[in-house]
């Protein structure tokens, strides 16, 4: 059976539809949730939530063929907000030092570290492009952005990420 007649299932309410199309999708949603909020359980939520929110709407999908540039868009919209009230969280001095140091020594700027350090739209792009491999074209969509302005991105991004890989800075601060 092909995906699409299956995500067309979904919509009409069918739940072993769904959740076969969520089956397929779910390490690469995991590890694009992963990316995001950079720990285990958090990506976990994210992807709870995600696959509750696209169960509730699935049938506002209304082109079949984009069901995983719709759920993408949803995990993306998930994480921020998890990632916002994680930011509205005041720690305590020492929480917050405990914190920073766990942070540091885990990932002493690796790949998955500095690609937590972009700014959104180019954490999003480089996402979407290398871990889901969509192309420009589609990542314009589910970003509602132009494909020239994800092009620029994506450039961007790639210069960013050169940057801290190599000398460790990112807006002009040391990043170890």
């Amino acid at each position: 059976m092909s995906q699409l007649h299956i995500v067309e299932k979904a919509i009409k309410g069918n739940e072993e539809a769904f959740e076969e199309l969520v089956k397929a999708e779910s390490a690469k949603l995991y590890k694009t949730a992963f990316l995001y909020v950079r720990n285990k359980e958090d990506a976990l939520d994210v992807l709870q939530d995600t696959v509750c929110k696209a169960f509730i709407s699935i049938e506002s999908l209304r082109q079949p063929e984009y069901f995983r540039t719709w759920l993408t868009k949803i995990l993306i919209r998930t994480a921020y907000e998890l990632l916002k009230k994680k930011k509205k969280t005041v720690l305590m001095e020492s929480a917050f030092l405990e914190k920073k140091a766990a942070v540091y020594q885990e990932s002493e700027l690796d790949l998955t570290f500095a690609i937590s350090a972009l700014n959104q739209n180019y954490q999003t792009v480089i996402i979407l492009f290398y871990y889901h491999d969509l192309s420009i074209r589609s990542i314009a969509e589910t970003m509602n952005k132009p494909e020239g302005t994800i092009k620029t991105y994506l450039r961007r991004a790639k210069a960013e990420l050169k940057q801290v890989l190599e000398g460790g800075e990112l807006y002009g601060q040391k990043m170890v």
